[in-house]
């Protein structure tokens, strides 16, 4: 039986935390959508095309992950619609640690409530990559810290190029 699921999140950036996610979902479904949200009550670094544009470079440029299995989008809407849309089965998620577990079992038991049809897989990155957050590679990257253990090459110069505009127009306003 084909399975699709969906790995939805900001992904603002993709870091290798993600990553790990993305490469041991591929072991068990035949296609994964990678879903970054648009959520008006979030102060994101990167707009929602931008996110979905760092991400393809991340997985298909520098990770050199083939493309036939994986779709990148944007989604506004409920993830229990997005599976609908896509025919997906399976919500993918990472956890990273406890903290984020209450937060998770909540999140999986309101889709269930939804959409009896869709479960809710939780997966661990690679245990060097557990302590990854996308908010602290924003606070590494404004103090001008190294990024090299957290992300990608593609995620880096994108940051960097970003944020190099912010603060420069943080100086006359």
């Amino acid at each position: 039986m084909f399975k699709t699921a969906i790995y939805p999140g900001t992904f603002d950036p993709i870091t290798f935390g993600h990553i790990d996610v993305i490469k041991k979902s591929l072991k068990f479904v035949d296609k994964l959508i990678i879903a970054t949200s648009e959520n008006p009550s979030k102060n994101y670094l990167f707009e929602t095309d931008e996110r979905v544009d760092v991400i393809k470079k991340s997985l298909f440029g520098d990770i050199k992950i083939k493309k036939n299995k994986i779709k990148v989008i944007s989604f506004d809407q409920l993830t229990v619609k997005l599976c609908k849309k896509y025919n997906a089965s399976i919500i993918i998620r990472g956890l990273r640690a406890v903290s984020d577990f209450e937060y998770e079992f909540q999140l999986a038991g309101m889709n269930k409530k939804l959409d009896k049809s869709i479960e809710t897989i939780f997966l661990m990155s690679e245990i060097e990559n557990e302590i990854i957050s996308s908010k602290f590679i924003k606070e590494i990257a404004y103090l001008n810290g190294d990024l090299r253990k957290f992300v990608t090459k593609s995620v880096i110069k994108s940051i960097k190029k970003k944020i190099g505009w912010r603060k420069l127009f943080s100086l006359f306003f």
